[in-house]
């Protein structure tokens, strides 16, 4: 049975939410009250634009008394600003993705939401995949043994309508901050750990003198001697992304495993062969977080991504930027 529907409120009139969330939202039985931007003249097109009854101010919005919780999908600078006052004004808060753009305001996110007793989630939408769910099953399972390495394939071609601060923004953009982010959201469950250090390189590949990089490679070292490789790029256009898990006693090959869309294989190996396996949810990633979010609001469950999930995918994801800036290993603490 899916959790009663809930009043959304958005603040950010941006991608995201006019072709992922809003569907999910509507899907599942919700309604989007208001719709709040920086520009009280877009949030009112984007109002009209997706049928969404009002408009206004981030402050507006949030003090609205028909609306339950917020979906923030502002530019990354604003996240903490944002959730304090959604918090401050006892509305639950789903948070784009990546939580914070530093480890101080992520806590300070955190915080908020316990004083004031409101449910916090990062919208990561990779970890409530069936795809991943099924792989965490199969290892949790022993299907592959001791994990050894994995290695995620995420380099992909930005689209020119996402380019924007994506390219332009030193601080909020950046592949490190946009993929990475996603890397260790899938990676973080997976293995049960954040990894203890990490090395990386970062270089600009793309026609657009991106003011952040735009292609990175990392190699993250966990305590119990698993090694990660990790390819995140904006200028990858003819490749698929991908996922395996190498065991001591089997491997997993997942094709299309970071893909939005619910489309991955799954292609396990041991000594009796290879065999396919299918998850048994192959439902849209986004209604999947839009659910697991509203049955926590609700008191049944927790969030597909907490905000403590996407504090600590963001510490991965600084630390990979730093390694890559300095040159130098960059240790994590848990």
């Amino acid at each position: 049975m899916s959790a009663p529907g809930i009043r959304w409120g958005l603040i950010g009139a941006s991608d995201v939410a006019e072709t992922r969330m809003i569907p999910a939202m509507r899907r599942l039985g919700h309604q989007v009250v208001g719709v709040a931007s920086g520009s009280a003249d877009w949030a009112a097109t984007y109002a009209d634009r997706n049928g969404i009854p009002a408009s206004g101010s981030v402050a507006d919005v949030i003090a609205r008394d028909d609306v339950d919780a917020v979906y923030i999908s502002s530019t990354n600078e604003h996240h903490r600003a944002h959730t304090e006052l959604a918090a401050a004004a006892g509305k639950h808060v789903l948070c784009e993705k990546p939580l914070a753009l530093s480890v101080e305001d992520g806590r300070a996110m955190l915080d908020a939401c316990v004083r004031a007793g409101v449910t916090l989630a990062t919208n990561h939408h990779l970890p409530g995949s069936g795809v991943h769910r099924t792989i965490r099953s199969l290892v949790a399972g022993g299907a592959v043994g001791r994990v050894l390495g994995v290695r995620v394939f995420h380099a992909v071609s930005l689209p020119l309508r996402l380019q924007g601060w994506r390219l332009g923004s030193r601080t909020g953009g950046g592949v490190a901050l946009d993929i990475t982010c996603h890397d260790a959201s899938v990676l973080n469950p997976l293995l049960g750990a954040l990894p203890v250090d990490v090395v990386a390189l970062a270089a600009s590949q793309g026609p657009w003198g991106a003011a952040a990089e735009d292609a990175l490679m990392a190699v993250l070292r966990y305590t119990d001697g698993t090694l990660v490789q990790t390819h995140d790029a904006f200028t990858i256009a003819y490749a698929s992304t991908g996922l395996q898990v190498l065991g001591s006693e089997g491997s997993i090959e997942s094709s299309g495993a970071m893909d939005q869309e619910p489309i991955g294989t799954i292609l396990l190996r041991d000594a009796s062969g290879e065999r396919e396996v299918e998850p048994a949810d192959r439902r849209d990633l986004y209604d999947v977080n839009v659910s697991a979010f509203a049955a926590a609001v609700h008191g049944d469950g927790t969030p597909t991504a907490t905000g403590l999930d996407g504090l600590r995918a963001v510490k991965v994801a600084l630390a990979v930027r730093a390694a890559a800036e300095s040159g130098r290993r960059v240790s994590i603490r848990d």
